[in-house]
């Protein structure tokens, strides 16, 4: 019986890990550089890969390299390998020191200010030797983390229904609205219309995330453009600490400014503007018993928030 051509031993995991930074990093040198290893290792080994496979996986350019179609398939596998050896060896580890696991969890702005640091608290209480590693990115970014198994799971709004490799389960549902400082010129006063805003500076979502592009739809429907003194960041401990010092107008979901006294929420209605927030998971991975005791704690944790007023 012929052996395939992929597990004749010629294949190492080396060459997967290259493929994936290849992908991301859209550049030999860049990819070289994350792995530590010179440019022509790099090229040299991108060259076994595509002799094995018998197919170009990548086009060189002046800018950098493009995957091919090729590419874009083999990525995607090589992928999920490399997030199953991931899952494996945590899981044998864990299942080896019981309650001394770790938990990789990628959040963005709707997921990080309120829930998921609550649920973190209630995990530690009663697991206090689990390590929780929580990385903020793009919400783009943290998906494909999530699907080379560099995180076990992703907290922050739900912008698409389950698929494509993809679970998405809905924790809460939450509004949008406009945010200011208490002592804002603006913040007593009721009848606001977003024409008198427009003066002021703002900070905006980043122009990657679905609550940006609902936000442009907005200036839109009422004849703006995008405010020209303008922030745009994911980041809240910048949007919070520019709210507090300035007089900027922040688009924000309303739990982040709940328990906050510092901070007010304009009556200016921001309909059809709002999101679940929820967790997302890979499809065809198994969870750690790590990674269901945080989903355990942020289900319980997002059950007992009521929707704010």
């Amino acid at each position: 019986m012929e052996i395939p051509r992929l597990l004749d031993g010629r294949l190492k995991f080396r060459h997967l890990v290259l493929v994936d930074a290849l992908s991301r990093q859209g550049t030999v040198v860049g990819a070289a550089a994350e792995l530590h290893v010179t440019q022509p290792a790099a090229t040299r080994s991108l060259h076994e890969v595509e002799d094995i496979l018998g197919v170009p996986l990548f086009e060189r350019g002046p800018r950098g390299i493009t995957a091919t179609v090729f590419g874009e398939a083999f990525t995607q596998h090589a992928r999920a390998v490399l997030a199953q050896l991931t899952q494996a060896g945590r899981h044998v580890m864990e299942l080896a020191e019981a309650d001394r696991g770790t938990v990789v969890v990628g959040t963005h702005l709707a997921g990080s200010n309120v829930l998921l640091p609550r649920a973190i608290a209630a995990l530690k209480q009663r697991h206090p030797y689990l390590t929780v590693i929580v990385r903020e990115a793009s919400p783009e970014a943290l998906l494909l983390e999530l699907e080379a198994g560099r995180v076990d799971l992703i907290v922050g709004r739900l912008t698409a229904p389950s698929g494509e490799g993809m679970v998405r389960r809905t924790l809460y549902d939450e509004s949008v609205g406009l945010v200011v400082r208490a002592s804002h010129a603006l913040a007593d006063r009721p009848g606001i219309e977003l024409a008198e805003l427009m003066e002021y500076p703002w900070i905006l979502p980043g122009p990657q995330t679905a609550l940006r592009r609902e936000v442009e739809e907005l200036f839109t429907r009422h004849g703006f453009g995008l405010p020209e003194n303008r922030v745009e960041t994911t980041s809240f401990l910048t949007v919070r600490q520019l709210l507090l010092e300035t007089e900027v107008v922040a688009v924000l979901p309303s739990l982040i400014i709940r328990d906050d006294s510092r901070l007010a929420r304009l009556p200016v209605p921001l309909e059809p503007i709002g999101h679940s927030v929820g967790l997302t998971l890979s499809a065809t991975r198994t969870l750690s018993p790590s990674a269901e005791a945080l989903i355990a704690a942020l289900e319980e944790t997002a059950s007992g928030m009521a929707p704010p007023a």
